[in-house]
């Protein structure tokens, strides 16, 4: 997956304009597709934009609810239960 291109787009859905969080932003999106990937085992495809927008909008919830102790919220849920189904992967959570 383009990790810039993902990051672009995540600094756009929060209203970023400078590159002050850039490490860590890109340090959030390189471990959501790790997990994903290696531990929810999802074949995620690069070029699918399905993908690559689960990918922001976890990157984004992430990192908006760092400090939060509410669980995941539905509509990702939803979509990470249909990645499995259609990309492959584990058991859904």
């Amino acid at each position: 997956m383009d990790i810039g291109l993902i990051l672009q787009l995540v600094k756009a859905n929060l209203g970023m304009n400078t590159s002050i969080r850039d490490i860590y932003l890109t340090k959030l999106i390189e471990g959501i597709i790790t997990e994903l990937t290696e531990e929810k085992g999802i074949a995620l495809d690069g070029s699918n934009s399905y993908h690559l927008m689960f990918v922001v909008d976890y990157a984004v919830w992430r990192f908006l609810s760092k400090d939060s102790d509410a669980g995941m919220p539905e509509h990702l849920r939803y979509r990470l239960k249909n990645l499995y189904i259609h990309a492959g992967g584990g058991a859904p959570v």
